[in-house]
C-alpha cells in the first residue's frame, strides 16, 4: 500500500506554541475568564486531533487534517469566530492505538487543547475515550461512524462526526435491493466496530441471516484472496464493503484478476474514486465503473459548498488535488466553526457542548444535522452516489435509516450561507 505524506503539516510547531503560551499569560489580565479555559485567549482558541499521515490509513486520509487546516486559514483570515483565530494542532499517530494514546495525551497536557476535534480511526480513537472523559476535554466529531460514539450518559463530550455504519450498510443494501430485488447480497468489513456496524445495517435490510456471504479482513494482514474467492463461490451479485480506501481497492482490483465483476456499493469511508484510481492505476480503474456509494456531505461538483471548497483548496491547501477527502475535512471545519460561533462570544468547554446538543446546529451535509442531549450522531440521513463514465456524483436516491430500516426521502441539502462562515451575531 502506498502512503503519501500531508504535504504541509498544518500542525502548531513549537515556537507557536511558546507563543500561544504566552498570549494566554499576557491574556489573564484583561481577560480572566477566557484565561481559565484551556485553549482560549482573547484572540485565540487551540484545538488538536490525532491523523493518519503515516501507516496502513494513510494514503486514504492523511489529506483530511490539510483541508481542514486550509478551511481555518480561510475563516482565520476573514476575521475568525468572535474575532478568534483558530489554531489546529495535528498529531500523527499511524493509525496506531498506543501511539494514539501518546498524542492525545501531549494535545492534553502540553498543548493544552481547548478540545480535541475529529479524531480518526474507531481502534485510535477507542483508546483515548475514556482519558478524554475523564479530563473533561470536548472530543468532538470523532472520525468514525462507530456506535460507541453515541453514549451521551457514558462519555456526554463524546459526539461523532460520520453517518454510523449501520445506517450505511442498511442504505447500501437496500439501494441494491431497489435497483434489483434478487441480488445476492455480501459483505466484506473490516475485523472492527466498522465492519460489524456495516453488517448490522444489511442484515437490516436484507434480513438476519440472508447474507450469502460475510467476511472480514485485518489492516495488518494486505491479502483478500480468500474472502473475495469466498464471495465469488456464495455467488454474490452485489457485494457491500466496509472497508477503507486501500481495501476496497485491493477488494476491487483482487476480485478483477479472478475475472469476477459484481456490483460494489462501498462505505462512504472507503469510497472516494480519486483516491481508488491512484490505488489501481489508470489501466485498472475502468472496473470502478457502476460503484456505488453513500455520503452524508456536500460532495458534489455541483454542490455550491463544492465549488467554494475548491476555491479554498486552491488558495490555502498548496494546491493538492481536490478529492472526497478534501469535502470530508473542510466539512469538518465548518461544523467545528459552527459550533464555536454558537458557543458565545467566551466560549468555555460546558458552553460548546451544549450548543452541539442544543439542536440549532444544521452543518452543510444532504440533511441538517440531528444532534440533541440524546443523540450524539451528526448524520441519519445519507445519499447515493454512483460512479458513471470515471465521474462520482449524487443520484437522487436518499436514504433515512431507522431500528425499522432504510427508507427513501427527498435529499435536503443545507445551503451555503454566509461564504460558508458561520455567523456570530
Amino acid at each position: 500500500m502506498r502512503t503519501a505524506l500531508l504535504s504541509r503539516p498544518r500542525s502548531v510547531g513549537t515556537a507557536a506554541v511558546l507563543g500561544l503560551t504566552a498570549a494566554t499569560a499576557l491574556s489573564a489580565c484583561s481577560t480572566p475568564a477566557a484565561a481559565e479555559v484551556p485553549g482560549v485567549t482573547d484572540d485565540t482558541v487551540v484545538i488538536g486531533t490525532h491523523q493518519p499521515l503515516t501507516g496502513p490509513a494513510a494514503a486514504g486520509f492523511a489529506s483530511i487534517s490539510a483541508a481542514t487546516a486550509a478551511y481555518f486559514e480561510y475563516v482565520n483570515a476573514n476575521g475568525g469566530i468572535h474575532g478568534r483565530s483558530i489554531e489546529y494542532v495535528v498529531k500523527d499517530d499511524g493509525y496506531n492505538p498506543a501511539t494514539t494514546q501518546t498524542v492525545v495525551r501531549e494535545l492534553v497536557q502540553e498543548d493544552e487543547v481547548f478540545a480535541v476535534v475529529n479524531g480518526l480511526g474507531t481502534p485510535t480513537h477507542s483508546s483515548v475515550l475514556d482519558y478524554l472523559d475523564q479530563n473533561g476535554v470536548p472530543d468532538l466529531f470523532v472520525a468514525s461512524g462507530s456506535l460507541t460514539w453515541d453514549q451521551p450518559d457514558e462519555y456526554p463530550g463524546t459526539f461523532g462526526f460520520n453517518a454510523d455504519y449501520v445506517t450505511e450498510g442498511a442504505a447500501l443494501a437496500q439501494y441494491a435491493l431497489d435497483t434489483e430485488p434478487d441480488a445476492v447480497v455480501c459483505v466484506l468489513g473490516q475485523d472492527d466496530d466498522f465492519g460489524e456496524g456495516i453488517l448490522a445495517g444489511v442484515e437490516l435490510a436484507v434480513g438476519a441471516g440472508k447474507v450469502a456471504s460475510s467476511q472480514t479482513y485485518s489492516t495488518a494482514d494486505q491479502d483478500v484472496t480468500a474472502q473475495i474467492g469466498a464471495m465469488k463461490e456464495a455467488g454474490c451479485t452485489h457485494n457491500v464493503l466496509g472497508t477503507i480506501n486501500g481495501f476496497t481497492a485491493l477488494a476491487v482490483g483482487t476480485a478483477a484478476q479472478m475475472d469476477w465483476f459484481p456490483r460494489w456499493h462501498v462505505s462512504s469511508s472507503g469510497a472516494d474514486h480519486p483516491t481508488l484510481v491512484e490505488y489501481l492505476g489508470a489501466d485498472v480503474a475502468p472496473v470502478l465503473e457502476g460503484l456505488v456509494s453513500v455520503n452524508y456531505l456536500p460532495n458534489s461538483p455541483s454542490s455550491e459548498w463544492y465549488e467554494l471548497f475548491s476555491t479554498i483548496n486552491d488558495e490555502y491547501n498548496d494546491g493538492a488535488p481536490y478529492t472526497g477527502n478534501t469535502t470530508y475535512g473542510m466539512s469538518v471545519g465548518y461544523q467545528f466553526a459552527e459550533a464555536l460561533a454558537a458557543a458565545g462570544p467566551d466560549p468555555t468547554r460546558e458552553s460548546i457542548l451544549a450548543a452541539v446538543e442544543s439542536g440549532d446546529l444544521v452543518g452543510n451535509g444532504v440533511a441538517p444535522l440531528t444532534y440533541s442531549a440524546e443523540d450524539h450522531f451528526a448524520h441519519r440521513t445519507v445519499r447515493v452516489a454512483v460512479v458513471t463514465d470515471g465521474v462520482q456524483d449524487f443520484t437522487d436516491d436518499a436514504y433515512t435509516v431507522s431500528e425499522a430500516g432504510a427508507v427513501a426521502v427527498e435529499p435536503a441539502q443545507v445551503p451555503l450561507e454566509n461564504e460558508g462562515i458561520p455567523v456570530t451575531d
